[in-house]
């Protein structure tokens, strides 16, 4: 029987959307600019390899967590910016892979990188790693802001995962510049319905997350 190319690419393009459960989207399907740099699909971590999980590089979130990003890649375009997307939804194998990682005490390849004032023993207590992420629930992403134009990152004073005191939202060891780029990312993902992680200036949760304490495990693809 003969099958029409229109019929095989309507029943593939189905069958990819169906990959993802009920609630969840993929984030260029609704903000097409938006850019994306999975850190946990290669080898730039602080792991130092290709994170379970992780097999293609897309940006996962639930819809209304994708929409309340919309709205603030909106007013970002309007200054010639846009969100880079680090991470988004997390596979809880991911985590485990962290935790298996963290528990690996003489492993500090990346330590000089990302951890250098932090022992890796402490990464637990300390807050950085958890047997459960919020990223799991769907509605957690961690992100930058760039130029549109350079496609450059704006100055945040710390680098994304780097685990200490420089990254923490409180932080006023800044310069003016690296002080006004954390406030414009704070600013514009509170207003836009998220709140915020003290250690962290790129991790945000959408408030009244649909999925709390639900801990999805489907792989990023």
């Amino acid at each position: 029987m003969k099958i029409s190319i229109t019929f095989f690419l309507v029943f593939f393009l189905n069958t990819v959307v169906a990959q993802l459960p009920k609630g969840f989207v993929y984030v260029k399907d609704s903000i097409p600019d938006i850019e994306v740099e999975l850190r946990y699909c290669y080898n730039n971590n602080f792991v130092g390899e290709n994170v379970d999980g992780y097999e293609e590089h897309v940006a996962i979130l639930t819809a209304e967590a994708t929409e309340a990003l919309k709205a603030v890649q909106k007013e970002l375009r309007k200054q010639g910016l846009s969100i880079k997307i680090y991470d988004s939804y997390r596979p809880q194998r991911a985590v485990n892979h962290f935790v298996r990682w963290a528990k690996a005490v003489n492993d500090t390849v990346m330590k000089s990188q990302f951890y250098p004032e932090v022992n890796k023993q402490h990464l637990f207590s300390s807050g950085y790693i958890a047997s459960k992420s919020r990223h799991s629930s769907g509605s957690t992403l961690d992100i930058t802001i760039i130029d549109k134009k350079t496609g450059e990152e704006l100055d945040m004073g710390s680098p994304f995962d780097f685990f200490g005191k420089a990254s923490w939202v409180a932080n006023k060891e800044l310069t003016k510049e690296q002080i006004e780029n954390r406030q414009l990312l704070q600013k514009l993902m509170l207003a836009n319905g998220f709140r915020n992680y003290p250690k962290e200036w790129w991790h945000f949760t959408l408030r009244n997350e649909p999925y709390r304490n639900q801990y999805f495990d489907f792989v990023v693809e």
